[in-house]
């Protein structure tokens, strides 16, 4: 079945070890014929992209990963003119540097947007998963060894069925099939708020915080917490309602929110109710 990586985005926490550690392995050093030197600058075989989600006070940072995805039906092979560009028996995608022509087809047919030229070499170079490693006995690449959070795993598809069911892959209408897989990915949005007492000028804590969606249909119940917060993690794209309840304090109904990114609602108010 091959290799796969699985990137888990939750366990990143932006250490950019992956980033330094390919260039620490490819700049200055030739592994022909899997690779010739990677530039010391213009080239990110493994790149760490920071996405800031939200707005003050209710703010998130995570971290994109991109890199070759090693596609069972790469587009780039029967772009390349040269026949340069193979997939080996492990999966991963090698552009032999030797027989590269510098016809630049490859990197207009990626979909991934990882292929980089190579001005001073004139040719086309990507991630290689460290192939020249793995045929040395090693059982991952450098960028998967330096990873101290766990964010990064390698392996044989077959042993990795566990991760892979929890993950997606990138751009999948582009029919790729790619082996590179993704936890968490930063394409869902969180719904965050505060509830407070304006009288009292207190937060609330306890208050039953319920997400509806278009349809009507509850997307989850929270209870603020100390701080009088909530938060409604990795929702999908599009148009929600709050309804906020508390015993003792009038109901409110947050609408429209449209989720089209990460939103703060901000601070909310409830009132008690009349004493009579």
């Amino acid at each position: 079945m091959g290799k796969v990586m699985v990137i888990d985005i939750g366990k990143c926490n932006g250490c950019y070890n992956c980033q330094v550690a390919c260039k620490d392995e490819h700049v200055d050093n030739d592994w022909t014929p899997i690779a010739k030197p990677q530039p010391d600058t213009g080239h990110f075989w493994m790149k760490v992209t920071d996405i800031v989600q939200g707005t003050v006070p209710k703010v998130r940072v995570r971290y994109m990963l991109d890199t070759c995805q090693h596609c069972d039906e790469a587009s780039c092979i029967p772009a390349c003119r040269s026949k340069a560009i193979y997939k080996r028996e492990d999966g991963a995608v090698i552009i032999d540097p030797e027989k590269c022509r510098g016809a630049g087809d490859c990197i207009k047919a990626c979909p991934y947007g990882i292929i980089y030229w190579n001005d001073e070499a004139k040719i086309a170079q990507k991630c290689t998963w460290c192939a020249h490693l793995l045929d040395q006995g090693w059982k991952e690449p450098r960028c998967v060894d330096a990873c101290p959070t766990g964010a990064l795993t390698f392996g044989e598809e077959s042993e990795l069925q566990d991760l892979i069911a929890k993950a997606e892959v990138l751009k999948p209408e582009a029919g790729a099939k790619p082996r590179v897989y993704y936890i968490d990915l930063p394409n869902k949005y969180f719904i965050a708020g505060a509830v407070y007492e304006p009288e009292a000028d207190e937060c609330l804590e306890g208050v039953k915080v319920t997400l509806i969606g278009a349809d009507g249909r509850s997307r989850g119940t929270l209870n603020t917490d100390d701080f009088g917060d909530f938060w409604f993690e990795r929702q999908e794209p599009g148009r929600y309602s709050l309804r906020v309840e508390k015993d003792g304090y009038l109901s409110k109904t947050i609408e429209p929110i449209e989720a089209l990114e990460d939103i703060n609602v901000g601070d909310i108010e409830l009132h008690r109710e009349s004493a009579e």
